[in-house]
């Protein structure tokens, strides 16, 4: 393993051990718990020893922190980067793969294949995606290249700060003014925002294209939502029984999203078109 932090302890003005001093002085682990895990695996140095959580901490000890080296696997699947820097990166995920898991062909083996490596000093063995979109789900997807950004990140996730709207074809005559479902998953509340877009006509079957934002992040939110009211998706096995063939997949896209930048607390957004298959029902009027 290779140095990645090297930090001199100046005089201290009280006592203190390794784990809680430690996480006042690195960049790329900021926390006891992140500071308890890299002492586990080794690597943190005092003077050169391999340093122990009950380890007190002297002026001028040399401490350091080492580099692990990415053994992820990689998986070579060609993505389409819609914005990348240094912290963050936005891709457009295929539908038919999961975005992480214990498999191989994940959204996330393939992130090193089509991101660059980051220069910050924080920045993660491989990136992350920063949340999950299902298998069958196809459109944007937020991913963090250092710790602070994936943190910050999930940290908007869990307050409700980002806001993502999915493009969705489903069976019936969806009413003409908005509509808020509020179905209870899993015994735990859970709101989706819906507006219908356009009616439609296909195959001599009544559709609609919808606009869904889910308030809450419940599993399979907007799934569950519309079925339960009788609107399900396009391709729905799981909560819905299909009418008839359409095509292949979900019908099911995330097509935009909203979120602060999270090391330039600048807002950012991003909006994509729906798929091509959704194209051969919407435009086949």
């Amino acid at each position: 393993m290779k140095i990645k932090e090297t930090h001199i302890v100046p005089k201290l003005s009280e006592e203190i051990r390794l784990q809680e001093y430690a996480a006042t002085i690195f960049e790329s682990i900021t926390t006891r718990s992140a500071v308890k895990k890299a002492i586990k695996k080794q690597q943190i140095l005092i003077d050169g020893e391999i340093g122990q959580t009950g380890n007190w901490i002297l002026e001028g000890q040399k401490i350091e922190l080492l580099k692990t080296e990415n053994q992820q696997k990689v998986f070579k699947l060609k993505l389409e980067v819609l914005y990348e820097d240094d912290h963050i990166a936005v891709i457009d995920k295929p539908a038919g793969y999961p975005t992480s898991g214990n498999y191989f062909k994940t959204i996330k083996n393939a992130l090193p294949f089509n991101l660059k490596t980051s220069t910050a000093i924080d920045k993660l063995a491989a990136p992350q995606p920063a949340h999950r979109l299902d298998n069958p789900t196809s459109g944007i997807l937020l991913c963090a290249k250092t710790n602070k950004a994936l943190i910050e990140l999930n940290r908007q996730f869990q307050e409700k700060e980002i806001q993502k709207t999915y493009t969705v074809i489903v069976e019936g005559c969806f009413p003409d003014k908005h509509e808020t479902f509020n179905d209870e998953i899993e015994e735990k509340s859970a709101t989706t925002s819906v507006n219908l877009l356009k009616k439609l006509t296909y195959k001599n079957t009544n559709l609609s294209l919808l606009e869904a934002v889910p308030l809450t992040g419940r599993t399979h939110q907007i799934r569950i939502h519309l079925a339960k009211n009788g609107f399900p998706i396009l391709g729905e096995k799981l909560y819905g029984s299909p009418i008839c063939n359409f095509g292949k997949g979900l019908f099911l896209a995330s097509t935009a999203v909203r979120f602060k930048h999270p090391t330039e607390a600048t807002e950012k957004y991003f909006e994509i078109d729906f798929p091509k298959k959704f194209k051969k029902i919407t435009e086949n009027l």
